[in-house]
């Protein structure tokens, strides 16, 4: 098995490249998929760099449960978010949106920095035992190395305005990013009015399922319409991988 941190250096160099063109011609040489027999359960064989996805025992998603969740004194997050000229990849696997450098979170007291966001559906993130529509997934990176991940659950209803320029520009194929001209994003107006959130130790939930990345899944969703829902669908049905084993750690819950 690899050490932990070469393994997560790996995911680092990946997620500062932004997971375009080039981390999707990576994925492709070690092909992992959603289902059948390159799927979840298979990952951690398909390629010696995958091993945390088989081995490691803080892995994500997970079944978050309030009756287990632990209230604590929790930091608030201090959100920095600008706005951000738009740039879409299709990176095989779901739509990713690499955000300009300056934007960031704050955590008592340390920094990351916003690198890219992008979704699953349905949500990887269950909340007692129940997956929402979808999830964006909001990754940054603090100057450490470490990476931090801000999950946003979606559900139906009002047309999501922060999202409606994605959805309607989409590239056309994979593996290519689109800079939409003279269009910016800003990610403050996807954020739910609550900032109250969940925190635990996990990893990323894709390939190479690499461990060392803190969590914050804010606790009150977020809108997204049925029409964005079924375009995202169009392209990605389910992209979601199964909950895994909590193997005894603790969920915190801001009070």
């Amino acid at each position: 098995m690899k050490p932990f941190r070469t393994t997560l250096v790996v995911a680092v160099a990946a997620i500062a490249s932004s997971w375009g063109a080039a981390a999707f011609a990576a994925d492709h040489a070690a092909h992992w998929t959603y289902q059948g027999g390159n799927g979840p359960g298979h990952w951690g064989g398909l390629d010696e760099k995958f091993e945390a996805c088989r081995l490691g025992k803080n892995q994500s998603p997970i079944d978050i449960r309030d009756k287990d969740a632990v209230k604590a004194e929790l930091p608030a997050i201090e959100f920095d978010y600008h706005a951000s000229p738009l740039k879409i990849v299709d990176n095989g696997h779901t739509i990713q949106v690499n955000y300009a450098p300056g934007s960031g979170i704050t955590v008592g007291g340390k920094r990351y920095e916003l690198v890219q966001f992008h979704f699953h559906k349905p949500s990887e993130e269950h909340l007692n035992g129940k997956a929402y529509p979808m999830v964006a997934h909001l990754v940054h990176r603090a100057g450490d190395g470490t990476l931090a991940v801000v999950g946003v659950l979606l559900k139906q209803g009002a047309k999501q305005a922060a999202l409606a320029k994605v959805f309607d520009n989409l590239p056309a194929k994979a593996g290519e990013e689109v800079t939409v001209a003279n269009t910016e994003i800003d990610l403050n107006a996807l954020l739910p009015k609550s900032r109250a959130y969940y925190t635990f130790a996990g990893s990323l939930t894709t390939p190479p399922c690499s461990e060392g990345v803190t969590w914050f899944v804010l606790k009150e969703p977020s809108n997204i319409s049925a029409a964005q829902l079924a375009k995202f669908g169009s392209r990605y049905a389910m992209n979601a991988r199964p909950v895994q084993p909590l193997n005894g750690r603790t969920v915190q819950v801001s009070q």
